[in-house]
């Protein structure tokens, strides 16, 4: 009887002063991981959301797991008529742009696929953008590794330089200074729409197959009963789970439609700086809720990747008043509840952790989260 209070009290909640009830939200990328998390999230506040992607490459995925009801259209970012149209049909309030080509290593085996899709798909998003009435906000999704990695010890924060060694992150990094050649040149309009680029941490979370990730390598192994072969045990990574990152994407959009123009730039989400782990200890966390899971150490030679990347969220913390729910530990363990559900029952558990998420954020007092007043005494 309690769990089920706790469910209703969190579904009676008002979430970013409920400002996407009934808001018409285009969502790129909305069939891809942390897209499909997004959408679930959004059609949960009643948003009126179309989704514009290309179809799910692999199966089983999360987009395909889920009942979600979100206009559906299948389309390429890099088509500027598919892009125009899927406007057109949508007239959004609001876009949260994810659509991108997400995988560091898939960018050495075809480096213009990534420029393509995160440069020249971006600008026919912005373009849309910038040309379709009624739009107000518009919210593009980055990286953290837009930075010029220095291997620094400290945060990045969101003036330091940009810069990119692989495919993904230069063209990630060109995709920010993309959106910030748009506000400047077009946001000047009035009826321009408020634009902000929002970068995030190592996103981990149930309902990721890409290739090339670790967990989702971990779990594909896992299934195939063999130990995973690991690339870089010491990199350090600011991991989190992938609601904490949407959570400052919808805060961010929240303020972006409420008019605040002091928004309308770059802004780092990620995790405490102790959850800045090695993939060692990840996957050591991780072993705790999932004793099978097993991994060796590679001998191969690897391509260049960071090893050591950190984010400062100063800026969130202090201006948008975010901060993170859950602790890597709460991560790992809902990341690995997630996969065992999936395959002990084919289903997957996502609107149960998100109630379990806003459950948490309402209990410590998220500015984003508040529940409704008590009803006066008759």
């Amino acid at each position: 009887m309690g769990q089920q209070q706790s469910a209703l009290e969190v579904l009676a909640v008002k979430q970013f002063a409920d400002i996407y009830h009934n808001r018409k939200v285009l969502l790129t990328g909305h069939t891809g991981f942390k897209g499909s998390w997004l959408a679930s999230w959004l059609t949960q506040l009643e948003a009126k959301v179309t989704g514009l992607s290309l179809p799910p490459e692999r199966s089983p995925n999360h987009w395909d797991l889920l009942t979600t009801p979100t206009l559906d259209l299948q389309g390429d970012i890099r088509d500027l008529p598919a892009v125009l149209q899927a406007f057109d049909q949508a007239r959004p309030e609001i876009v949260f742009h994810l659509a991108a080509q997400a995988l560091v290593r898939r960018s050495y085996q075809n480096p213009l696929e990534s420029w393509s899709t995160n440069v020249m798909g971006t600008a026919n998003v912005l373009e849309a953008c910038r040309t379709t009435p009624g739009v107000r906000a518009v919210v593009i999704i980055t990286t953290d590794k837009v930075y010029a990695n220095q291997e620094w010890p400290w945060g990045y924060r969101e003036n330091d330089a940009l810069g990119g060694h692989d495919p993904y992150s230069a063209s990630k990094a060109a995709t920010e200074l993309l959106a910030d050649s748009y506000r400047s040149a077009f946001g000047d309009s009035d009826s321009a729409p408020l634009l902000a680029t929002a970068r995030a941490g190592n996103v981990i979370g149930g309902g990721d197959w890409a290739e090339d990730r670790l967990i989702p390598d971990l779990v594909r192994a896992l299934a195939q009963g063999q130990p995973l072969e690991i690339r870089s045990p010491q990199a350090t990574r600011p991991w989190q789970h992938v609601l904490e990152c949407l959570s400052g994407y919808l805060l961010l959009g929240q303020r972006l439609l409420e008019g605040d123009a002091s928004a309308a730039r770059a802004w780092n989400f990620g995790p405490a700086s102790a959850d800045n782990r090695s993939v060692q200890q990840v996957l050591t966390g991780l072993q705790r809720h999932w004793p099978e899971l097993d991994w060796q150490v590679s001998s191969a030679s690897q391509l260049h990747e960071a090893r050591l990347l950190y984010l400062d969220c100063a800026r969130a913390r202090t201006e948008l008043h975010w901060q993170p729910v859950w602790s890597l530990e709460q991560a790992l363990e809902m990341t690995a509840t997630w996969y065992r559900h999936f395959y002990a029952t084919g289903r997957a558990c996502t609107r149960e952790q998100l109630r379990q998420y806003l459950d948490a954020a309402r209990q410590s007092g998220q500015p984003w989260i508040t529940s409704p007043p008590e009803a006066a005494p008759e």
